[in-house]
Protein backbone atom coordinates (compact mmCIF):
# COMPACT_ATOMS: atom_id res chain seq x y z
CA UNK A 1 0.00 0.00 0.00
CA UNK A 2 1.78 3.58 -1.14
CA UNK A 3 1.59 6.13 1.89
CA UNK A 4 0.69 9.69 1.61
CA UNK A 5 2.22 12.81 3.67
CA UNK A 6 0.27 15.73 4.21
CA UNK A 7 1.87 18.97 4.44
CA UNK A 8 1.26 22.54 5.20
CA UNK A 9 -2.17 21.47 6.36
CA UNK A 10 -4.52 24.44 7.87
CA UNK A 11 -4.67 24.21 11.69
CA UNK A 12 -8.38 24.86 11.56
CA UNK A 13 -8.80 22.21 9.03
CA UNK A 14 -6.88 19.61 11.51
CA UNK A 15 -8.84 20.34 14.32
CA UNK A 16 -11.51 19.67 12.44
CA UNK A 17 -10.54 16.40 11.21
CA UNK A 18 -9.41 15.09 14.31
CA UNK A 19 -12.44 16.48 16.07
CA UNK A 20 -15.00 14.47 13.13
CA UNK A 21 -12.61 11.30 13.90
CA UNK A 22 -13.37 11.41 17.15
CA UNK A 23 -17.09 11.55 16.71
CA UNK A 24 -16.72 8.50 14.68
CA UNK A 25 -14.04 6.72 17.06
CA UNK A 26 -11.46 6.43 14.02
CA UNK A 27 -7.88 7.76 13.97
CA UNK A 28 -6.61 10.59 11.92
CA UNK A 29 -4.83 8.70 9.84
CA UNK A 30 -8.67 6.26 9.21
CA UNK A 31 -10.94 9.24 8.97
CA UNK A 32 -8.67 10.42 6.01
CA UNK A 33 -8.63 7.49 4.07
CA UNK A 34 -12.59 6.94 4.55
CA UNK A 35 -12.84 10.62 3.12
CA UNK A 36 -10.60 10.14 0.34
CA UNK A 37 -12.42 6.98 -0.34
CA UNK A 38 -15.60 8.93 -0.39
CA UNK A 39 -14.61 11.32 -2.32
CA UNK A 40 -13.02 9.80 -4.98
CA UNK A 41 -14.49 6.08 -5.02
CA UNK A 42 -18.05 6.03 -7.16
CA UNK A 43 -21.08 5.13 -4.86
CA UNK A 44 -22.08 1.67 -5.00
CA UNK A 45 -25.44 1.64 -7.83
CA UNK A 46 -29.16 1.14 -5.85
CA UNK A 47 -31.60 -0.03 -5.98
CA UNK A 48 -35.35 0.59 -6.08
CA UNK A 49 -35.95 -2.88 -5.13
CA UNK A 50 -34.51 -1.99 -1.73
CA UNK A 51 -36.70 0.68 -0.67
CA UNK A 52 -39.73 -1.46 -0.73
CA UNK A 53 -41.92 -1.42 2.46
CA UNK A 54 -40.09 1.47 3.61
CA UNK A 55 -42.21 4.36 5.58
CA UNK A 56 -44.84 2.44 4.96
CA UNK A 57 -45.10 2.59 8.84
CA UNK A 58 -45.90 6.23 8.85
CA UNK A 59 -48.37 5.44 6.11
CA UNK A 60 -50.77 2.80 7.66
CA UNK A 61 -53.37 5.54 8.45
CA UNK A 62 -53.30 7.67 5.83
CA UNK A 63 -56.02 7.14 2.85
CA UNK A 64 -53.66 7.71 -0.15
CA UNK A 65 -56.63 9.42 -2.01
CA UNK A 66 -57.59 11.68 0.95
CA UNK A 67 -54.31 12.73 1.24
CA UNK A 68 -53.20 13.56 -2.49
CA UNK A 69 -56.95 15.80 -2.27
CA UNK A 70 -55.78 17.40 0.69
CA UNK A 71 -52.13 17.87 -1.03
CA UNK A 72 -53.68 19.32 -4.22
CA UNK A 73 -56.07 21.69 -2.75
CA UNK A 74 -53.11 23.38 -0.66
CA UNK A 75 -51.48 23.99 -4.26
CA UNK A 76 -54.08 26.56 -5.02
Amino acid sequence: MANLNVKNLRDALYRKLKARAKRERRSVAQEVRILLAQALEPAPALSILKLRGLGKELWRAVHGGSHIASERKDWR
